[in-house]
C-alpha cells in the first residue's frame, strides 16, 4: 500500500492548536499522545514540526503500526508505538512511568489504510468479506454480527450508530437473506440495500449502503463504548497548559467529544453563590468556536476530510484531589 496516498487530514490546523503546549521549554521534554495513529501522518508531522517532543503513538491494527513504525523510524527513541485502543491511554502512560502530557490528538473514523485495503470490508464500493474490524486478531466480524444478531437489536444498532431511518426494512431483509445462506461479502449487502429501500430514500445522502456500514464498523469496534471512556481519559492525562485536539467525521462522534469537552469547560458551582470556589471553576478552556470546518481546497485535494468536524480545549487547572 502506498503511503504517499494518505493526506492527513486538518493537519496544519491541528498542529497550531497544539503548538502553544509543545513549544514550551521550560520543562522536560513535552510528551504528546497520537491516539489514532493510522499510518502516522500526523504524528510523523508533530515529530518533526516540534523536534524536543516525545511522541507515544497508540493504534488497535498492527499492520498500522508496522507500516508507521517503518515511516517513524527515522525519529528513533522519540517515537514509541503501542498496540493499545484508544481507551487504554491511562493504562498505557502508567506503564510507560509518564504521569501527564502536554499534547493530545485523535484522528477518529477509519484510517485510509483500511478503506484502501479491499480485503478488509470496511468499503461498500467494492466486494469484499464483511470483516470490519480495526483489530483483525480479535472479536466479532460484521458477517457474524449481521448473521447472528437478533433482529431487533440489528434495528437498534442501525438506528443509534447509522441514524438510518429504514432500519426496519434493511433488517427484514437481512433476516430474510440470512436464512437462506449466511453472509460473508459486502456486495450482497450493498444489493440487498439497495432492493429493500424505497426509490424517495436512495435520492439522498450518497450510497444507501453507508448509512448501514458505518452502524456495522461501529458495532463491531465499540466504536463509541471506546470513545466515551476515551475523551475523559485524554483530558484527565492533560497536564495545566496541556492542548487536546480531536476530529471526528459523523455527528455521533463530533456530539461526544462537543460534550465532554463543554462539560469540562463549564463552572459546576451551584447556582446563586456569590463567589465561585476553585473546585467549582471550569478545568477547559475550548479553542475552537463550535466545531471548526476542513477548507474547500482542503476537501478539494482529499474528499476524505469533507465530513471531518475538529475540536479543541486547553486543560487550564488541575482536577481537585
Amino acid at each position: 500500500m502506498s503511503q504517499t496516498r494518505h493526506v492527513p487530514v486538518m493537519l496544519q490546523r491541528c498542529l497550531d492548536l497544539l503548538a502553544p503546549a509543545l513549544e514550551a521549554s521550560d520543562r522536560q521534554p513535552p510528551v504528546v499522545v497520537d491516539c489514532t495513529l493510522g499510518l502516522g501522518g500526523h504524528s510523523e508531522a508533530l515529530l518533526s514540526a516540534f523536534p524536543t517532543t516525545r511522541l507515544i503513538a497508540l493504534d488497535r491494527d498492527k499492520e498500522a503500526l508496522r507500516l508507521s513504525g517503518e515511516r517513524l523510524a527515522p525519529y528513533g527513541d522519540r517515537a514509541t508505538l503501542v498496540h493499545a485502543v484508544y481507551d487504554e491511554l491511562p493504562e498505557v502512560l502508567d506503564r510507560l512511568g509518564i504521569p501527564k502530557v502536554q499534547g493530545v490528538l485523535f484522528d477518529l473514523g477509519v484510517s485510509s489504510m483500511q478503506l484502501d485495503e479491499s480485503d478488509r470490508g470496511f468499503a461498500y464500493a467494492r466486494d469484499a468479506p464483511l470483516d470490519m474490524r480495526m483489530d483483525q486478531t480479535t472479536g466479532m466480524s460484521a458477517a457474524e454480527v449481521l448473521n447472528t444478531y437478533p433482529p431487533g437489536e440489528l434495528v437498534r444498532i442501525l438506528r443509534a450508530y447509522g441514524e438510518e431511518k429504514q432500519a426496519k426494512r434493511i433488517v427484514s431483509a437481512v433476516v430474510r437473506e440470512r436464512e437462506k445462506e449466511p453472509f460473508t461479502n459486502s456486495a450482497r449487502l450493498v444489493e440487498l440495500i439497495r432492493e429493500a429501500l424505497p426509490q424517495a430514500a436512495m435520492r439522498t445522502g450518497g450510497n444507501p449502503a453507508k448509512r448501514t456500514f458505518q452502524a456495522l464498523r461501529i458495532e463491531v469496534n465499540g466504536e463509541l463504548a471506546v470513545l466515551e471512556r476515551a475523551i475523559p481519559a485524554a483530558v484527565a492525562a492533560l497536564a495545566v497548559g496541556g492542548r487536546i485536539a480531536v476530529l471526528s467525521y459523523q455527528s455521533l462522534e463530533d456530539r461526544l467529544v462537543k460534550q465532554v469537552l463543554a462539560a469540562g469547560a463549564a463552572n459546576t458551582a451551584p447556582p446563586g453563590l456569590p463567589v465561585v470556589p476553585e473546585r467549582y471553576q471550569p478545568r477547559l478552556k475550548l479553542l475552537t468556536r463550535g466545531a471548526e470546518l476542513p477548507t474547500e481546497e482542503e476537501v478539494a485535494e482529499n474528499r476524505r476530510a469533507a465530513p471531518a468536524r475538529l475540536r479543541g480545549a486547553q486543560r487550564i487547572r488541575e482536577d481537585e484531589r
